[in-house]
Order: structure tokens, then C-alpha cells, then sequence
């Protein structure tokens, strides 16, 4: 290759991809390093389930694979599949949904990239719970919107409140608000009622209301709501990586009002081509295996209550109840000022690895770590006998 020429600089790399790094893969590296090594490791710090796709997806995928030519799909996914989910709609919700308002895409990430594109121009400001989910700053970060960070706390469950929004407001308009309930890091969960309030305040304000609602199906008690039921003008999430188990597949879905449509539809031809053809025919099988996905949550349930039994015998006792989802987000600030180095100590002293919260506040996550319980029991058990070990 002929040398650059003397005295000429190389191009610039541009300011978008000047975000933080996803710290949990970061963590997830430094664990398999160990694991290559020959030390043994347990997965806490990873939000994806235990178990793979059940065997009828798997089916589906084989059946596609041998009589399907897969390829390109119309951009916003399959007929199909966009009918079924909206059918999945009225079957969890009760909610009547015209299927052609379905989205499907390269999973939720790309949904979070199609919707933020589509909704918000550069400079705008978006507010968010901190912590929350980091992926949702650096998107929109990296698009030239402003991010408007709500401090929440464990006295609202770490979920954003009406006040919190005219607080924000009063630095400027606020174009859209980004919610999950459950919530990631936290597992906590808002009631129809306090999701009404939120909804509201953004009808009154002109603001996009943006629902993550890639944890549903996975609670401990009452069933998550769907932002769609409150506001007609809602953007609704989804994914089929959590509940459905089918994390690698990169597959998700987003219902939109009609009037982002064809923004939309044009941003998706133009970045995706499409979402994968293979996933979404294997996709297609998963609505109706109930039965395997709940025996997972039912997993998930007896390991976080492992977590709530055994965690405080380590010491570990500040954390909001999760009651979805499967993280446990605690406040370990009687033990470490420094969140990363706790867990990368953790990791080097007993094997278990779990995700620092500045991955998820980067103001107060210095003090917080996440545990993620959607591993096998055997697991999630030793791993809490260690750190009771380790700290009690």
C-alpha cells in the first residue's frame, strides 16, 4: 500500500462513536479470559436467559432452512409474523391492535435506532431514568440528541415520576420520554396507574412517550403493562430476547402510530434491508410455546428469591425488590466507593462476575452493581454461598 503523503493528516474520525463502552461485555470479556485460563466462572453479569430457543423455534428454523429461499422480507418483517404478534396483543393485553402498526427488526436495538430516528432531530432533549439501561444514552448520544438524565431512586422504586419530568423541563422542552418497566438494571416495575401519570404528562407536553417493554412476561406477581392501552401516540418496544429466550436470534419488534410509519418504513429499507429472514420464520413458533417459556420465569423466580435470601447475609441488603425482569440492583456503597474494581476483585477472588453500576449511572453507579439471576439454580446458589463466604 503506497505510503500517505508527507505532511497530509488522515482523516478525522468522527465524534459519534465517542460514547462509553457497553461495560458489561467488558466484564463478560474479562470472565471468559478467566474461564480460558482454567478458572471457573459464574455468570451474573450477563441479562440473557440461561437456556436457548425452545425446540419448536429450532424446528421452524430447520423447516426454513430447507424450504424457504430466505431472502430479502419486506422491510418492517414479515406479514406473518407482524400478524401474530399484534394477535399476541389481544391475547396478554386484551388490547386490539392493527397488525400493520408492527415493526419487526433486527432486535430491540434496532427498533431503539429506527424509533429514536424517527421521533427525535439533533439537539432535542430526551429524558430517562438514571440508572437505566446504558445503550439508550449512547444512541441517542451518538445521534446529537440530548440527553436529560433523571436521578431516580430506590423511594420510587428507581422509576421517573411526573415531577421528576417538570424538574427536567424547567432546563428546556423536553421532546420524549424513555421508560422500562421492567426495568433494566433494576427489575422494578411501574403500576398502570403510575405509567398513566407519565403518559399524561407527555401527552400535555408535546413529548414522545417511548415504552421499553422487552421484559414482559418475565414478573413476580402482577403482569407488566403495556404503555399502548394509555397512550394512542405511544412507542412500544419489544424484544424476543428476554421472555422468549431467543437472545442470539437479534430479533425485536416496535408498534408505532401510524404517523411514524413511513418514516420509519423508509429509514429500515434504507439501514436494515430487512430484519433477519431466518429468525423471523422461526420467530413465527415461539408465541405458542407458553408452557417453556413460564417454566423459565419460574426459574427465574426461585433464583431471585436465592438472591433476596442470601445476599444480605453477605452484607449486601439496599436494593429495591425486583418484581421483574431478572436483575437485582444493590447498593453495596457500605462496602466500596469503586464499583468496577469491587467486581473485577469479585470476579478474581471467588469466580463470580457481576456488572458494575456505572455501567448504568454514570453518576452514582460507583456504588451500585447489577446481579443477573437468569442463569441455571446450581449457579445462581454457589454463587451466593461464595460471596456470603467472601463477605459475611
Amino acid at each position: 500500500m503506497p505510503p500517505r503523503h508527507v505532511g497530509v493528516d488522515p482523516p478525522p474520525v468522527a465524534r459519534r462513536g465517542a460514547i462509553p463502552p457497553f461495560i458489561v461485555m467488558d466484564v463478560l470479556r474479562a470472565a471468559n479470559d478467566r474461564a480460558e485460563a482454567g478458572g471457573d466462572v459464574l455468570h451474573l453479569e450477563v441479562g440473557q436467559p440461561g437456556t436457548g430457543a425452545p425446540a419448536p423455534v429450532l424446528e421452524a428454523a430447520r423447516v426454513a432452512l430447507a424450504a424457504d429461499r430466505l431472502g430479502y422480507t419486506d422491510a418492517l418483517g414479515l406479514s406473518t409474523l407482524r400478524r401474530r404478534i399484534a394477535q399476541h396483543y389481544g391475547e396478554t393485553y386484551g388490547f386490539d391492535l392493527d397488525w400493520r402498526r408492527v415493526v419487526v427488526t433486527a432486535g430491540s436495538s434496532g427498533a431503539f435506532i429506527l424509533a429514536f430516528l424517527a421521533a427525535f432531530e439533533s439537539g432535542n432533549r430526551v429524558a430517562l431514568a438514571s440508572p437505566g439501561y446504558p445503550a439508550y444514552r449512547n444512541i441517542l448520544s451518538a445521534l446529537g440528541v440530548t440527553v436529560v438524565d433523571l436521578p431516580v431512586a430506590a423511594a420510587t422504586d428507581f422509576q421517573p415520576t411526573p415531577d421528576d419530568l417538570d424538574r427536567a423541563a424547567a432546563g428546556g422542552a423536553l421532546s420524549g420520554l424513555i421508560v422500562a418497566s421492567p426495568a433494566n438494571p433494576t427489575g422494578t416495575m411501574l403500576s398502570r396507574s403510575r405509567l398513566d401519570d407519565l403518559a399524561k404528562w407527555c401527552g400535555g407536553h408535546s413529548a414522545w412517550f417511548v415504552s421499553d417493554e422487552i421484559y414482559h412476561g418475565i414478573t413476580y406477581g402482577t403482569p407488566a403493562e403495556t404503555a399502548l392501552t394509555l397512550d394512542p401516540d405511544a412507542i412500544a418496544i419489544n424484544s424476543f430476547s428476554k421472555y422468549y429466550a431467543m437472545t442470539g436470534w437479534r430479533l425485536g419488534w416496535m408498534v408505532l402510530p401510524d404517523r411514524l410509519l413511513r418514516s420509519v418504513e423508509c429509514l429500515a429499507q434504507n439501514l436494515f434491508i430487512c430484519p433477519s429472514a431466518l429468525s423471523q420464520h422461526a420467530a413465527l413458533a415461539v408465541f405458542d410455546c407458553r408452557e417453556t417459556l413460564d417454566a423459565h420465569v419460574a426459574r427465574y423466580g426461585r433464583n431471585r428469591a436465592v438472591l433476596l435470601r442470601e445476599l444480605p447475609r453477605a452484607g449486601i441488603c439496599r436494593f429495591a425488590a425486583p418484581n421483574g425482569a431478572f436483575y437485582l440492583y444493590a447498593d453495596v456503597g457500605t462496602l466500596t466507593d469503586d464499583s468496577q474494581a469491587f467486581c473485577r476483585r469479585m470476579l478474581h477472588e471467588t469466580g463470580v462476575a457481576i456488572t458494575p453500576g456505572i455501567d448504568f449511572d454514570p453518576v452514582r453507579g460507583h456504588r451500585f452493581v447489577r446481579f443477573s439471576f437468569a442463569g441455571p439454580e446450581n449457579d445462581i446458589a454457589e454463587a451466593a454461598r461464595r460471596l456470603v463466604a467472601w463477605l459475611g
